[in-house]
């Protein structure tokens, strides 16, 4: 009676197996013989597969297989494995009854007897074709997107994670930054900035600000492979994953190098037209003042002279004022022709002058004014095509030059007086015109000057001597006379290294060589122009 119950217990627990293995849809669940012969077969498998059971009864579970993976002898091997291992899973494609494919999960369990005899298998196939298809469409989202970011060569585009050490390399980053894929990646981004960027923390800033805010933004200089720099417009956008936590950064850096060099070169030019228009201005102003400043001074100058002339009562003493009031009006003369050679507005007598010729004559004028504690040295080539200036203002010009200089070495030291000519091909950013050229230039070795002075050491009334020292006109009125001569004026010099003008003047053009060319001196090499100490020299108040 006993036996008999427990039968139709079995018997009624095997039909509410089958029953819920019919009743599942989702899953294909059938089992197989040794062989691989099907033997069941659930509502779940027909739906996938599309066979009915009694279509698919006693067939071998290979033909769900697609051609390749049966030639390939997959479908035994799978049946080997899960015999030897007690288990088998995969993924792949398998093939319905109308042709179609699916992606399926399979699970290939072994069924044995309490003995270890192989009964047979159980099949578990899933249907997984539309997470394989949104994992495909991902994967081919991404490709996409990585050809797009890895095709962009004006860009460098690439991934840092938290620390700030590169995850990937496009090559706009290549090309802009030198570097390969393989030679960056694990670096730490900061390796593109400069030693002092580093000193100071910019890449740490840089990812606090992304990392806070979101975004960081910004343009400075960075450091290529070969040590090269170039102007980075910058910007770092901080990476959050799903859950919310930070994953890294996306770096996008663009040269825009040859942009900072026009907008640099836009302001200069800006800066230069704003000069030229200051001194433009300042220059009507002065040459308006000095025209009328020297007629008053030709009128002050005139009834002195009269005066002088018909002195009666103590005649000594009247003099003395008389000649100490014509000085005073004839060292306003002198201001006002300053003032006017700044104006470019004086009137000029260019004519052909030898240089060398020249300095030779008014060497002994120079002695005394520059004083005995100044030794004057010149360096002339053997030839020297003439220049076209006016002499006297060359000459009051290179007095201002030499009495400049001496100041500056406080009244003792060398200064050298050089020559030479030169070629202009194109235009000059100094202002010079294409053509040829002669120069002369005056060389101390006094304190120099930083850039800033030299920038404006040629403006109207800017000195650096003390009050009643100088006008501020004298290297303006040099700068004046060259410019209205077709010339330049150059200016070398650094604090600490002395001081080199250069007077650009146009060469005498049309003349003869052979009244160029000059004999050899007797001794070519540089000369020292000596003097005694007690020699007498003034003080002349240039600037």
């Amino acid at each position: 009676m006993e036996r008999g119950e427990r039968a139709t217990a079995s018997a009624s627990d095997e039909g509410r197996y089958r029953l819920l293995v019919d009743a599942i849809t989702d899953y294909a669940i059938y089992m197989l013989d040794p062989d691989g012969i099907i033997t069941s077969w659930n509502a779940g498998a027909q739906r996938f597969k599309g066979y009915t059971e009694d279509e698919i009864l006693g067939s071998h579970f290979s033909r769900f297989f697609v051609p390749a993976d049966r030639d390939a002898g997959l479908p035994q091997r799978a049946l080997r494995i899960a015999a030897q291992d007690g288990r088998f899973e995969t993924e792949g494609w398998r093939v319905r009854k109308d042709g179609g494919r699916f992606w399926a999960h399979v699970v290939l369990d072994p069924i044995r007897t309490p003995e270890g005899v192989l009964l047979g298998y159980a099949k578990i196939t899933r249907d997984l074709t539309e997470r394989k298809e949104a994992e495909e469409s991902l994967k081919r989202s991404e490709e996409q997107f990585r050809l797009l970011v890895n095709g962009v060569r004006d860009y460098a585009i690439y991934m840092l994670d938290r620390d700030g050490h590169v995850t990937n390399w496009n090559l706009g980053a290549e090309r802009i930054k030198g570097y390969t894929r393989d030679e960056i990646l694990g670096t730490h981004f900061s390796r593109f900035f400069s030693e002092e960027d580093r000193e100071r923390g910019e890449p740490h800033r840089g990812l606090d600000t992304a990392l806070r805010e979101g975004r960081f933004e910004t343009e400075g200089w960075r450091i290529r492979k070969d040590g090269s720099r170039f102007w980075a417009s910058v910007v770092v956008d901080r990476i959050d994953g799903e859950d919310g936590s930070v994953i890294g950064y996306a770096k996008i850096t663009r040269d825009v190098t040859e942009r900072k060099e026009a907008q640099e070169a836009l302001a200069k030019a800006n800066e230069a037209l704003a000069q030229a228009q200051k001194m433009e201005s300042i220059g009507q102003l002065t040459g308006g003042i000095a025209h009328d400043f020297n007629n008053l001074l030709t009128a002050v100058l005139g009834s002195l002279e009269m005066a002088r002339k018909r002195v009666g009562v103590d005649p000594p003493a009247v003099l003395s004022l008389i000649d100490n009031a014509l000085e005073g009006a004839r060292r306003g003369a002198t201001l006002t022709q300053r003032m006017l050679a700044f104006a470019r507005r004086q009137d000029l007598e260019p004519r052909t002058v030898n240089l060398v010729d020249l300095v030779d004559g008014i060497t002994g004028f120079l002695e005394r004014s520059i004083g005995p504690e100044v030794a004057i040295e010149t360096r002339f080539p053997a030839e020297l095509a003439p220049a076209h200036v006016d002499p006297n203002q060359l000459e009051t010009a290179l007095l201002n030059l030499l009495v400049n200089a001496r100041d500056a070495m406080d009244g003792k030291g060398v200064v050298v007086i050089d020559a030479g000519e030169a070629t202009v091909a194109t235009a000059d950013p100094g202002g010079l015109s294409p053509g040829a050229y002669v120069w002369v230039a005056v060389t101390d070795t006094g304190e120099g000057m930083d850039a800033e002075t030299v920038a404006r050491a040629a403006e109207p009334f800017f000195t650096t001597k003390g009050i009643g020292k100088g006008t501020g006109l004298g290297l303006s009125m040099v700068h004046g006379l060259v410019s209205q001569s077709g010339g330049g004026l150059r200016i070398h010099s650094r604090k600490g290294e002395g001081t080199r003008i250069e007077l650009w003047l146009p060469a005498a053009i049309g003349l003869a060589r052979a009244l160029q060319r000059r004999p050899p001196k007797v001794q070519p090499v540089p000369r020292r122009i000596g003097r005694s100490r007690s020699s007498p020299w003034t003080m002349t108040d240039w600037c």
